[in-house]
C-alpha cells in the first residue's frame, strides 16, 4: 500500500474512532437556555372589502372582575368564569383598531400609555411593527374618554399622531373635559377626568379635535352609532366596504365569559349601568341577526369576531386565522 493510501486509511480509523468516543460520552448542554418573559409587539391584519383592518395590542392588564361587575354577585362570576378556565383577576386585553381605507389611516381608540401601569402601552409599538408610523394617521376615533382609550394620544408632552384630527362624541367631551366636573368629583374618579384632559387638551389647543353629536358618518365606509351608558357620549364604530360589516364596540362589554352569557352584567365603571345594558342588548341582537364581524377593545386579542344567539345568551366565535394575501 503506498504512503497516500495509508494516510486516507489512518484518517478514516481516527474519524471512526472519534465518532465512538462521542456516541458514548455523555451530551450536555453549554449552558441553560434562558427564559425570556418578553413579548413581540402585537398586530393582526385582515382585509373587509377594499379596507385593510388592523388589530393593535396595548397590552393587557388585570382586572378584579368579580369585584367591579354589577348586577350579578361574586359567585355567579366565579361559576361564569370556571366555565372558561378563568379565575379572577383576569388578564384583560386593551385594543385598538387600525382601518386603512386607502384614503385615510384611522385608529380607533389610542390605548392607555401610562395612565394605567406598566403592562400596558404598547399600541404604538404595535403599530410600527405592523409598517406604520404615527405620523401617518390621517383621524383617530375615540369611543369614549377613559384612560385606557385616551391615553395614548399623548407621547410625554407631545402629542402622538402629530398629524391626527381626533373626533369623539361631544357628551364626552363636555363631561370628562370640564374643570367643574373635575372640581366636583369624588377623589377617587378625578383621576378618570385629569387623564382625558391631559390627553384631549393639547389636540384641542392644536385645532385638531372635532366633535360630533350621535349617529354621524365620519369619512365614507365608517359611521359612528350612540351607543351612550358606559359614558355620557359613548359611540361605537360601523365600518363597511363592499358589503362586509365590522363593529367596534369599544367599552360596550368588558368580560366576554361573563357578559355573552348574561348581557344585563354591568361594571362599577359605567356611568349609566342601565343604559349601558340596554345599548349591549341592542348591539348583541343586530350582531347576532346579521351576522357582521365585531370587535371589541377588551376581547382577547385580536378580539374580532361575530357572536351567535345561544340560548338567552350569546356565544362568542373568534374569526379564523388568516394570512393576509
Amino acid at each position: 500500500m503506498n504512503a497516500p493510501a495509508l494516510l486516507r486509511l489512518s484518517a478514516i480509523t481516527i474519524l471512526i474512532a472519534g465518532c465512538s468516543i462521542g456516541l458514548l460520552a455523555p451530551v450536555t448542554a453549554s449552558a441553560a437556555a434562558p427564559i425570556v418573559k418578553t413579548a413581540a409587539p402585537g398586530y393582526y391584519r385582515m382585509m373587509l372589502g377594499d379596507f385593510e383592518v388592523t388589530a393593535l395590542s396595548d397590552g393587557t392588564v388585570s382586572l378584579p372582575v368579580d369585584k367591579i361587575l354589577t348586577n350579578t354577585t361574586p359567585a355567579k362570576v366565579d361559576k361564569a368564569l370556571g366555565k372558561y378556565y378563568l379565575k379572577s383577576p383576569v388578564e384583560t386585553s386593551v385594543n385598538g383598531y387600525l382601518i386603512n381605507t386607502g384614503d385615510k389611516l384611522i385608529l380607533v381608540d389610542a390605548g392607555a400609555a401610562g395612565l394605567f401601569g406598566p403592562t400596558l402601552g404598547r399600541l404604538t409599538a404595535s403599530l410600527t411593527a405592523a409598517g406604520y408610523t404615527p405620523e401617518q394617521v390621517d383621524e383617530v376615533y375615540i369611543t369614549h374618554m377613559h384612560g385606557d382609550h385616551v391615553g395614548g394620544l399623548m407621547t410625554g408632552d407631545q402629542r402622538s399622531f402629530p398629524n391626527a384630527i381626533v373626533r369623539a362624541d361631544q357628551h364626552d367631551a363636555d363631561y370628562w373635559l370640564s374643570q367643574e366636573n373635575l372640581d366636583k368629583a369624588p377623589a377617587d374618579m378625578k383621576g378618570f377626568f385629569q387623564g382625558a384632559m391631559a390627553s384631549l387638551n393639547p389636540y384641542v389647543k392644536a385645532g385638531k379635535f372635532k366633535s360630533f353629536d350621535g349617529d354621524t358618518e365620519l369619512v365614507p365606509g365608517i359611521k359612528a352609532v350612540a351607543a351612550r351608558g358606559h359614558t355620557a357620549g359613548h359611540s361605537i364604530y360601523m365600518v363597511e366596504s363592499k358589503g362586509q360589516k365590522l363593529a367596534l364596540w369599544g367599552d360596550l362589554m368588558h368580560v366576554a365569559a361573563v357578559q355573552f352569557d348574561n348581557p344585563g352584567v354591568t361594571i362599577q365603571f359605567d356611568s349609566d349601568s342601565k343604559r349601558a345594558a340596554i345599548a349591549r342588548k341592542k348591539a348583541y341582537a343586530d350582531a347576532a341577526k346579521n351576522g357582521y364581524l365585531v370587535a371589541g377593545a377588551h376581547l382577547s386579542f385580536p378580539g374580532i369576531g361575530h357572536i351567535r344567539s345561544d340560548g338567552k345568551g350569546y356565544a362568542w366565535v373568534p374569526v379564523n386565522y388568516l394570512v393576509v394575501r
